[in-house]
């Protein structure tokens, strides 16, 4: 699951929640302050922007959206990066109101007119008073919405802005042919990507492999690996000579020698 895909999940996992009421109103007590480092100051007040935050500390991605509760400060964050834009992206934290500083979301889709969103400390029916996490339905040229902050994910981001169609757009971006070596590949064992390692090794240089290409990772494939190992000895147990057992990152190395990108 990509990067986008996790935030967009773990938002969507909260529709429905609620705050806490009293007094017959809500009152903003909601568990996403709390569980946010440096954020628990911000309990019993607007936490639109809180929710945010408290959506990529749980995506592993922190780094990628401003930890805040203000959305000025949210707005800010983006500029100064220069992610900022007029267009949505999925994944992209929205903001609205005069300068972004009223209220703010995430996109998980938007089409020619509309952009949809996950939003918290808002309502399902139009009122000033949010309540909970819902799911919205905005008008993309709505006055209301002010702009879009782009989080880095390392795969691009998929936008509607044309400044943004072949740079950081994931939908471009090739798809890597680089596969990770399968824990069953021993030497002496039988595994079929045995064969895909033999294949790879005469491709680099480092063959002849007798009797390949075959699922078993038998002497004349543990030579082969050795040969690999003894031209890049970085890639090689620590201590052993003409190490004959491939390794994860020796794997990915190897692959790009033979041509694979």
């Amino acid at each position: 699951m990509s990067d986008v895909q996790t935030i967009i999940k773990i938002a969507k996992n909260e529709v429905g929640y609620r705050e806490g009421k009293s007094g017959g109103h809500w009152n903003n007590s909601q568990k996403f302050s709390p569980a946010v480092p440096g954020l628990e100051w911000s309990q019993n007040q607007a936490w639109c922007a809180t929710f945010v935050s408290w959506c990529a500390l749980n995506a592993g991605l922190s780094d990628l959206y401003p930890r805040t509760a203000s959305c000025a400060t949210g707005v800010s964050w983006f500029k100064q990066r220069g992610r900022w834009s007029a267009y949505p992206a999925i994944g992209a934290q929205i903001f609205f109101g005069p300068n972004g500083g009223t209220h703010t979301g995430l996109v998980y889709d938007y089409d020619d007119t509309f952009v949809y969103t996950v939003e918290g400390n808002t309502n399902g029916d139009g009122s000033a008073e949010g309540d909970g996490v819902y799911l919205k339905k905005r008008e993309r040229r709505s006055s209301y919405v002010y702009g879009y902050g782009y989080p880095r994910f390392s795969a691009g981001i998929v936008s509607a802005d044309p400044a943004y169609k072949g740079k950081d757009d994931e939908s471009n971006k090739p798809t890597s042919n680089i596969v990770a070596l399968s824990a069953g590949v021993k030497p002496g064992g039988r595994h079929a990507q045995v064969r895909e390692l033999q294949q790879l090794l005469i491709k680099a240089g480092f063959g002849p492999i007798k009797g390949a290409v075959t699922d078993l990772y038998g002497p004349e494939t543990q030579r082969a690996v050795a040969r690999f190992h003894d031209a890049n000895p970085r890639y090689r147990s620590v201590g052993v000579a003409h190490d004959p057992k491939i390794g994860p990152t020796g794997f990915v190395a190897l692959q790009k020698l033979a041509g694979r990108r």
